[in-house]
């Protein structure tokens, strides 16, 4: 892992500015806080923190991707979260302190940019906006995480398999004009271990999709999404 100190190698493309609950700030507020700014790279496997760690900033994810999981009783592995650039992490030491809920472990090369507690406490009371963003981004991250806890516990596989490949979609995706293009963020063992299913499971899915001439696997990271509706029908929305 290296560390810079400042934002000065971000140039033009300032790394607050692919942040949203940064976005109400104007370019020169944000050129105040670029002073702050720790920035962390990691190589794929390398652990940003484990599980009970303390924590003592927001990490706000620069580039790459980072999976969030926790151990069970059993030895395996469940995924919570994926987060990719303009997502961070660590929010819930802000005030109480609390040690980290979950590991988390780079799936690429990844680029962080960390703020101390104390310092995002500052920006918080100088800037409401932040934190009214803060909060509806746990609003929705407090929703996928039980979209996740409901298809482990009542949705059949299926409905599973629909679902994220409409979260990758619309976080990942990208349009062409034979369908939808995801670059996937996690290998058919990570897809299993976030959905609570067997890795077996999810390659014999995959493969009756593209034998249904829904999806088309490019390589073993990109798949087309070749009919949208189905795999929203899939999901259980339409």
């Amino acid at each position: 892992m290296t560390v810079r100190y400042n934002c000065a190698k971000c140039n033009d493309s300032l790394c607050m500015h692919k942040v949203p609950i940064f976005s109400s700030l104007d370019k020169e507020d944000l050129k105040k806080i670029m002073g702050l700014i720790r920035h962390h790279e990691y190589k794929k496997g390398d652990i940003l923190v484990f599980d009970g760690d303390p924590m003592d900033s927001v990490v706000i994810i620069n580039e790459g991707s980072v999976k969030a999981y926790k151990n069970t009783a059993d030895g395996r592995e469940q995924i919570l979260y994926v987060f990719s650039a303009g997502d961070f992490f660590g929010e819930q030491n802000l005030f109480s302190g609390q040690a980290s809920t979950f590991s988390v472990e780079a799936l690429g090369t990844v680029k962080t940019c960390n703020l101390s507690r104390k310092q995002f406490q500052e920006l918080l009371y100088r800037f409401p906006d932040i934190a009214v963003k803060i909060i509806d981004e746990l609003g929705n991250r407090m929703t996928r995480l039980e979209n996740t806890l409901q298809s482990i516990g009542v949705r059949n596989v299926d409905n599973r398999i629909g679902s994220i490949l409409i979260e990758f979609a619309e976080k990942y995706g990208s349009n062409n004009d034979k369908g939808t293009i995801i670059h996937l963020p996690l290998s058919r063992e990570g897809i299993a271990n976030y959905l609570g299913i067997a890795r077996e499971t999810v390659s014999r899915k995959f493969s009756q999709l593209e034998n249904d001439g829904i999806i088309h696997s490019l390589n073993n990271k990109e798949i087309l999404i070749l009919d949208m509706d189905r795999i929203e029908a899939l999901a259980g929305i339409n």
